[in-house]
């Protein structure tokens, strides 16, 4: 009966064991990912900034232009 108690303890410690690896995977792929996306969005803004100078530039041109006519 004892054996069969620490064979069932021993079962269940490597289960807790197990999910524990896995949330600590699972965890560091989340962050990993997380800044992944979060540098992404920093290269979108600084495209969308400089599209947006672009257009202002633009603009002023236009502006300068249709005020000559």
């Amino acid at each position: 009966m004892d054996k069969n108690i620490g064979e069932q303890l021993n079962k269940a410690y490597e289960a807790y064991r197990q999910a524990c690896m896995d949330r600590d995977h699972a965890v560091k792929e989340l962050q990993q990912k997380t800044e992944n996306y979060t540098q992404q969005i920093r290269e979108q803004q600084e495209k969308i900034e400089l599209q947006n100078s672009i257009i202002a530039e633009l603009k002023s041109q236009l502006a300068a232009l249709n005020a000559n006519r």
